[in-house]
């Protein structure tokens, strides 16, 4: 990815975002765009016009982590947007992302059976492991049966972003699809900025917004996000409608992939359904 250009669209797109009130400043004249001026940003972070507009412009290598906070604290940017911000700096910098060794980019599973071992072990949730392709490498037997939309009938690596936004299946299983597309192409994006080598992830942005104006849409707005935790809704075709709380952790063995953990409040009528679904996937005479 031409990191200039990331650069330059995601410092115009943040200064959009603002207004002068937003930030303390008096609206001074009638403004052709929306959004704060160059100048402004320039003022709040205490360095010159010329070298913000140089910053924006996308010339963002050798700036000083003390420059870069203050574009960050004049943006109000949020600490997954700092770390974007940062993220682009070292990648033009030609540091590694967060001095982590080049990530792999094929769609292969993990490595070791423990971890295998490790997601079976887990059964009264959901638990899978992705990568930052949005490839879905392993499932416990939970996630193979809650997946099932997604999983098919096997062949091509599932993948959540294609499901997202090239199966029809996904607008069923997602009741609020436009929330769970906004956060899958923000995830992409800070995934994007994180290594911007990375050939699969470049390979499936382009494949996705060819096929998609949805996702070429928001691909353009460059907002980034973590996951974190939360809660979900979903709608199974098998048991209805799921609220699940997520936790996503990091697996340290394996720089770039993910573990990411659904469980139902105890006593829900979420967990009956989630135990419906456990028992579903014991059942020896299902495919």
């Amino acid at each position: 990815m031409d990191n200039k250009a990331e650069v330059r669209e995601f410092l115009t797109s943040r200064r959009a975002k603002l207004t002068p009130s937003d930030v303390g400043l008096p609206a001074v004249g009638q403004r052709r765009v929306a959004g704060l001026r160059r100048s402004e940003v320039a003022t709040l972070a205490g360095v010159s016009v010329e070298y913000y507009a140089k910053l924006e412009r996308g010339t963002i290598a050798g700036a000083s982590s003390g420059v870069l906070e203050a574009i960050a604290q004049a943006l109000r940017l949020d600490d997954t947007e700092r770390a974007h911000l940062l993220d682009l700096a070292r990648a033009a910098d030609g540091i590694p992302a967060s001095g982590r060794r080049r990530r792999r980019t094929t769609a292969q599973s993990p490595s070791r059976p423990s971890l295998q071992w490790a997601l079976d072990a887990i059964t009264d949730g959901i638990a899978f492991v992705r990568n930052p392709q949005q490839d879905l490498l392993a499932t416990n037997a939970l996630g193979r049966v809650f997946y099932s939309p997604l999983i098919g009938d096997g062949g091509r690596t599932p993948n959540l972003a294609r499901f997202q936004f090239l199966d029809p299946a996904s607008r069923d299983f997602y009741p609020h699809w436009d929330v769970f597309a906004q956060m899958c192409v923000a995830i992409m994006r800070a995934e994007a900025g994180r290594d911007p080598h990375d050939r699969g992830l470049q390979d499936l942005v382009g494949e996705l917004s060819t096929q998609s104006e949805t996702f070429r849409r928001l691909w353009g707005s460059h907002d980034v996000r973590t996951h974190g935790s939360g809660t979900k809704r979903f709608h199974h075709p098998e048991v209805g409608d799921l609220t699940l709380a997520y936790e996503e952790l990091a697996i340290t063995a394996e720089p770039g992939l993910i573990l990411m953990v659904y469980t139902a409040e105890p006593g829900s009528p979420s967990a009956e359904k989630l135990h419906l679904l456990a028992s579903l996937a014991a059942d020896p005479v299902r495919p």
